[in-house]
């Protein structure tokens, strides 16, 4: 009887830490961090699309989308991580509510934060642009929906287990290398995967394109590897690389009254 009451407790107490005012502030971090790397990155695939009059077979569109991604997501999670840890991507937010580092209702706000950002960027864009074609992310004739989503689960593990090496305490004050570590990696993952899986990594990305385009073909593949391949690295990297850590590695910024 005591744990049925204790549950609901826990539950309320987790619920009020997710809506302070830290909280808000981590909220409108993620907002602000994503819309602007999801419109540095559907902008440039965009403008590749304009100047290039075959930017779907033409490497040098796969150099500038991968650029456009490294530096976007290097400066994205700069400007967010000393209020929300700069997740910028739903499965970063998955890896680290799995390892424990994030509430669930934390992690509940930063996804929705971030879907509405990439949503939000993608209209802006195909408005601006007077009703440009938004591309969406497609996987390759000659695979399949699960051989994508291992792919795209490979990247995201590369990614976030990037996140949690960045964001170790142990390995000195995050400064600005550890946001560069992020983003190369990710530019280093959309020129090994794009095309093959699109290198979406990013589960948002994928799904304000998507909603925007009206276009969701193989939308799961963006979705089930990239949160799987997120949670394999936050466990690994706390439970059998670096095991015992004293403090959260997404505690990068203020974490007071966010779950964190």
């Amino acid at each position: 009887m005591l744990l049925g009451e204790m549950a609901p407790a826990l539950l309320t107490a987790r619920f009020q830490e997710s809506v302070t005012a830290n909280a808000l502030r981590a909220y409108l971090a993620e907002f602000i961090s994503t819309f602007f790397y999801v419109f540095a990155v559907i902008g440039s695939a965009m403008a590749s699309r304009k100047l290039i009059s075959d930017a779907a077979t033409d490497p040098s569109s796969l150099v500038l989308v991968a650029i456009a991604n490294t530096f976007a997501l290097s400066s994205s999670v700069y400007i967010a991580a000393n209020v929300s840890g700069g997740h910028v991507n739903p499965a970063v937010t998955f890896g680290m509510a799995v390892g424990g580092h994030i509430s669930v209702p934390t992690a509940m706000f930063y996804w929705v934060s971030q879907m509405l950002a990439s949503v939000m960027a993608c209209l802006l864009l195909k408005v601006t642009t007077v009703g440009q074609h938004v591309p969406t992310f497609t996987i390759a004739n000659e695979m399949t929906g699960f051989g994508a989503s291992m792919v795209e689960g490979v990247l995201a593990f590369a990614l976030v287990y990037t996140v949690y090496a960045a964001g170790d305490p142990r390995t000195g004050p995050l400064g600005v290398i550890g946001p560069l570590a992020i983003g190369l990696m990710a530019g280093a993952m959309v020129l090994a995967a794009g095309p093959f899986s699109g290198g979406s990594i990013n589960p948002a990305l994928a799904f304000g394109s998507a909603v925007v385009a009206g276009r969701f073909k193989n939308q799961a593949v963006y979705w089930v590897g990239p949160l799987i391949g997120a949670a394999v690295a936050g466990l690994l990297y706390d439970n059998v690389v670096f095991p015992g850590q004293a403090a959260s590695v997404s505690g990068r910024g203020n974490s007071e009254g966010i779950g964190l």
